[in-house]
């Protein structure tokens, strides 16, 4: 009988343990940032680039503020050029002075969901004190690399006061497509004609620039969207703060 009730104890004191191990994990599961995959507000079309700032940004901001419209840059702090870079530093003070949103796409453009929870941090923070140091704006949003996460990504992001942002067009600029063809997956999109749209393109391509850019703002603005901002496009505010540039 003392056997019997011994064993009866144990797996009951296991059972507890167990019970508070299980509502322990539950306590310290990680909040993950949410994950944007469009746009919300009707009849608008967020023209997004990423992986600047480069050459060409000045074209592309000219041809969009000569139709009213603002796009969304996505920018690296060290991928085809360094973001300190004097040069660079005037392409991301034009940008922002014309309205555009500015936001996050990482530091070296890396593949974060093979990186630890440190490396990621790292990769958001670097970009993160660039826009801080040369604009004074902390971003709100950022985009993966690849539009690769996993959810420690989304942990870091969600610890930094961000949301990812994907996309649910593609206009296929950098995986091999020409203009040509990128052009006529636009022509494609608007034939579909979605609610809203959330375009990916590439500032860094030249084809994108000044072949794919110039009609795809004809051909979204002749089918009655507004082309707008990706925090615009969400009815959100586009920076979790806005202060003094710093040095």
């Amino acid at each position: 009988m003392l056997f019997k009730f011994s064993l009866v104890a144990m797996i009951s004191s296991g059972l507890m343990v167990c019970a508070s191990a299980t509502a322990a994990n539950v306590t310290k599961r990680a909040s993950l940032a949410q994950v944007i995959t469009s746009c919300v507000k009707p009849q608008t079309a967020a023209l997004t680039f990423d992986d600047g700032p480069y050459w060409y940004i000045y074209d592309i901001s000219k041809q969009l503020i000569a139709a009213g419209a603002k796009g969304t840059f996505f920018w690296n702090g060290n991928n085809y050029l360094c973001i300190y870079d004097p040069d660079s530093v005037k392409r991301v003070k034009y940008i922002y002075g014309k309205g555009h949103m500015v936001a996050s796409h990482t530091w070296a453009h890396k593949d974060l969901a093979t990186l630890t929870f440190d490396q990621i941090h790292d990769e958001m923070w670097r970009v993160e004190q660039a826009l801080q140091r040369i604009l004074g704006v902390t971003p709100a949003f950022m985009r993966p690399p690849y539009g690769s996460y996993n959810d420690l990504v989304r942990e870091v992001s969600f610890q930094r006061g961000q949301k990812m942002v994907t996309w649910d067009f593609d206009s296929g600029d950098s995986t091999g497509s020409t203009a040509a063809q990128s052009n006529a997956a636009y022509d494609a999109l608007v034939a579909r004609h979605p609610s809203n749209i959330l375009a990916l393109n590439h500032e860094v391509y030249e084809q994108t620039a000044h072949v794919v850019v110039p009609h795809a703002i004809k051909t979204l603005q002749a089918a009655g969207y507004k082309l707008v901002t990706v925090a615009e496009c969400l009815g959100q505010q586009p920076y979790q703060s806005v202060v003094a540039p710093q040095t």
